[in-house]
This record gives C-alpha cells, structure tokens and sequence, in this order.
C-alpha cells in the first residue's frame, strides 16, 4: 500500500496512520477539528494537504454514528478506491451505509480491539495494534480487491485478521468490551464517593479493574449507544448473577451455621466459574496463557530503572511474557513483576541479584 487517508485524527486514526507511515505509505490526513489533524502531523502520521488523485485506502476513524454519512460523503468525492473503517460497532453502520446507497462492494467494515485510556493523537502510538485481534465483517457482495487491500492494512499494523458476521461481531464485543466498560465505570463511581483514606489502600487489583474507566466519557458515551441494546441484555444477566452472589454473602453472615455452609458453597461455585471464565481468555499471540512463573523486583523512583531492569533481564536470555508495576503509596519505590516461562524464574532471579537486582 503506497496511499491511503484516514478521517479522523484520534487515538485510532493517528495509530494507524503512524502504522502506514512506519511502512512507507503517503498518508493523508482529514479531520473536522483542525487542530487535531495537524497535530498528528507533528507527529509524523502525514500531511493535512488533500490527496491529489485517488488513494488506495480511506480508513474512516469515526464514531459508529457518522461511518454511514462520513462513508457516502468520501464515496461520492472519488477520493478513494477502497473504504474501511475502526469503529467498534458493525450492524448498525452496515445498515445506514445500505440504507444511503453506499458502494458496499469497496466498503468493508473493520474493528480492530486495542485502545487506550488517553484519547486523541496524542495519545497514539505506531505499535498500538501489534499483536491485536482485528476483526473484519465482509458481506456477500464485498470486493476481493477490497478484502485485499484492507488485509494489507491489518498486515502493517501487525495485528491480526478475524473474520466475523457484523452481528455476531456486537454481540461479542459487548461481552468483552463494552461490558466490562461499564462495570468498571460502576465500580469506579464507587471509589468517587468513598472516603480518601479508603481510597489511599487502594492496591493493584482495584486499578486494573477500573484502568478502562479513565477513558474519555463522551466517546464511550457514542460506542455504548451503538451497541446499547446489547450491553443492556448483558448488564441484565450480569445483574443475576450479582443477586446470587448478594444473596450468598448474606447467608455467609447469617447466624445459623447451616445457612453460612450453603452461602459458602455459593460463593465458592461463583468464584469458581469466574476463574474457569478467565482461563478462556486469550493471551500472547491469541493462544491460551501458557503457566508462567513470576519473578518480583523492588524498583527505585528514579529515571532510567524499568528500562535499565528490562535492559538486565534480556541480558539473562530470558523472555518476558508479561510486566506489571505497583508503586507504593507512601515510599519512592515500587514492585515489578515480571512474568516468564514455567522454568525459567529461577535463572532470571539469579542473573538479576548478580546486576544489583535482589527479589523481593
């Protein structure tokens, strides 16, 4: 691919058009917010000047609302010779692009799922998409040259193609992401108005519950009302299953021991399903999470450490398959974990401690 344009210059456009720069693509760049478009410019994700002729792709990076009337605008400029978009729902664009006579033969919606808590270009970065799942919705009349050209994008951004029914996709996406949007979204509402000093104990595990929370409200506010008939089934489930867990944590404080038994057992059951639903979750390279073991390191505040300690551990020959940093509330200081393969913690701990690394 040697030309392409994306409207919309946020989070998503700038990622991707950072993706194409990085391969050599003349991207082109197009936002109703001026200042954005040239903003990503400054970075290096392409010029803010209209393209000349015909570019090979235009990636539309808008609201699931405005695909559609942005789709059929672009369409009838001639701007492009194939059209795709990031927007995280597919139906509903799909039907508004039919119901305006778009050319649904050089259109083929895409969603890729990465993201971040910090929107705008400045918050994008080449690499967001590595590694992703990028899900693509073809319909029966969708053009091989169009798959094609889409998939050449999928391909530099180095995420990785899925096929899926538009359908099949909001169904999906609402359980995995729109969902757990809005539960965190709760459970944060509840950190809003709890007491400081509750707030302050807060450890690792409530951060990454609530991480996505952080995301800009008003664009959450048009993918939840893309998909809103979805996720309202999923929060109704959800609710089930929060009544039964009530209701055994209830029993677990009854005074008849009979009753703590049963709300025990009920309680246990849900935790246990919970963790057999968590181990179905995908992990590097879209493979089950293989057993790893962790190797902890007290880390100092200062600047230069991670990258000195992931400098350190690549020395040990050791793979890093995930990392997770907890700062200390009250010390400059803070614990990573670095997971590796079943096996090799203990030549890593070793190799660390002999580089001023001593485990915690």
């Amino acid at each position: 691919m040697k030309t392409a344009l994306v409207i919309g210059t946020g989070l998503m456009g700038t990622s991707v058009a950072l993706a194409l720069r990085a391969h050599g693509a003349t991207v082109h760049l197009r936002d109703t917010d001026a200042g954005a478009a040239r903003t990503a410019a400054s970075l290096g994700a392409g010029t803010v000047a209209p393209p000349e002729e015909p570019v090979e792709l235009a990636v539309l990076a808008v609201p699931p609302a405005l695909v559609a009337g942005v789709l059929s605008d672009v369409q009838a400029e001639g701007v492009a010779r194939h059209f795709t978009d990031v927007a995280s729902v597919k139906a509903g664009p799909r039907l508004d692009a039919l119901a305006l006579d778009c050319d649904t033969v050089r259109y083929l919606g895409g969603h890729p799922m990465a993201g971040g808590e910090r929107s705008g270009p400045l918050g994008a970065r080449p690499d967001l998409f590595e590694g992703c799942t990028w899900v693509l919705t073809p319909t029966p009349d969708t053009g091989t040259d169009t798959l094609n050209t889409v998939l050449e994008l999928v391909s530099a951004c180095r995420a990785v193609p899925v096929v899926m029914a538009a359908d099949a996709h909001d169904r999906a996406v609402g359980l995995v992401s729109h969902l757990p949007h809005v539960v965190a979204s709760l459970v944060a509402d509840l950190l809003a108005r709890a007491e400081e000093r509750e707030v302050r104990i807060a450890g690792p595990g409530v951060r990454d519950l609530t991480r996505i929370a952080a995301a800009d409200p008003g664009l959450w506010v048009d993918i939840l009302g893309a998909n809103s008939a979805v996720v309202a089934d999923l929060l109704e489930t959800l609710a089930e299953g929060l009544a039964d867990a009530v209701a055994g944590l209830r029993a677990m404080a009854a005074t008849d021991e009979a009753k703590r038994a049963d709300g025990a057992r009920a309680v246990a059951e849900l935790l246990r399903r919970g963790a057999a639903g968590r181990a179905r979750i995908a992990g590097k390279h879209g493979v089950h999470p293989a057993p790893y073991e962790t190797v902890t390191v007290r880390i100092g505040d200062q600047p230069g450490e991670l990258a000195r300690l992931f400098t350190d551990a690549g020395r040990a020959g050791v793979n890093i398959e995930d990392v997770s940093l907890e700062h200390s509330a009250v010390q400059p200081t803070g614990l990573v974990r670095l997971s590796v393969a079943r096996g090799a913690g203990a030549g890593l701990e070793e190799s660390l401690r002999a580089r001023g690394w001593p485990p915690h």
